[in-house]
């Protein structure tokens, strides 16, 4: 006899109901939820909110109100749309476009399970369409056309969406660095994943959107090869290898590439 696990409740959250949790990470978890309006008007979202050990942090939360304040202004099809920045109780959290799919990391892994990396003119199409929202991002202005000198710097196949329709998404400007941020970075913290860090950034010197143009050049290569480019046995080897940025030529792993 086979006994079917009970179905999770739905938690009431302020407008809200959240359903299931897809994600949690060190600072914020993120909900599939349900948002009500009047009618019978239902909408699938996507709810990220602090988790409660991280609710003190003032440094955290101002970050967190940023990206809010600074993805709420980007409107473009290859980039997650915000809906809501919210208080409930002590908990912040951010309504956001749910995007039933998988990230570009998840891929890859399917990939090297099977043994070979995606076909090229899939990897090339994502990857355009990555550039793509990113591009639109990098120019944005504010109501004065002044420059928002925004970069994401946390480019990462974690933080890229392929829905199961093919969008592609850009998701989690997080830790986006952008004039009139209220949190500085401290010196000698380095935010974001190590292997897709420019150069520049693992030095913690000023960065430009370029730095992102060379992390989408790490996530390229590595689904191109199915192969991770700077991988090491430490955080201190990896950042070694990125200081280097030593690549050898993608087609030595695939010789489909041209």
């Amino acid at each position: 006899m086979t006994t079917t696990q009970p179905k999770r409740q739905p938690i009431p959250f302020g407008k809200y109901l959240l359903l299931d949790r897809i994600n949690i990470g060190g600072m914020a978890e993120v909900w599939r939820g349900k948002m009500f309006g009047a009618g019978g008007f239902e909408r699938l979202v996507a709810i990220k909110r602090i988790l409660p050990n991280i609710a003190e942090d003032d440094e955290f939360i101002s970050m967190f109100i940023d990206e809010a304040k600074i993805s709420v202004q980007l409107n473009h099809a290859n980039v997650a749309q915000i809906y809501e920045l919210g208080q409930i109780s002590n908990s912040y959290f951010i309504a956001m476009e749910y995007i039933p799919g998988k990230d570009m990391r998840a891929i890859f892994d399917r990939c090297r399970k099977k043994g070979e990396p995606a076909p090229v003119p899939l990897v090339a199409f994502v990857v355009a369409k990555m550039c793509e929202g990113l591009d639109y991002a990098h120019r944005k202005k504010d109501n004065l056309g002044r420059d928002l000198n925004i970069v994401h710097r946390d480019i990462s196949p974690q933080n890229v969406l392929i829905s199961f329709e093919g969008e592609v998404k850009v998701i989690d400007f997080g830790i986006a660095k952008a004039a009139g941020k209220a949190t500085k970075t401290q010196a000698g913290i380095l935010k974001g994943k190590f292997g897709y860090m420019s150069p520049e950034q693992i030095r913690g010197m000023p960065l430009d959107r370029r730095s992102d143009i060379f992390a989408i050049g790490v996530c390229l290569y590595e689904m191109l090869t199915g192969e991770r480019l700077f991988v090491g046995d430490s955080d201190f080897s990896v950042l070694e290898k990125v200081r280097k940025a030593e690549v050898p030529p993608p087609s030595t792993y695939n010789r489909r590439i041209p």
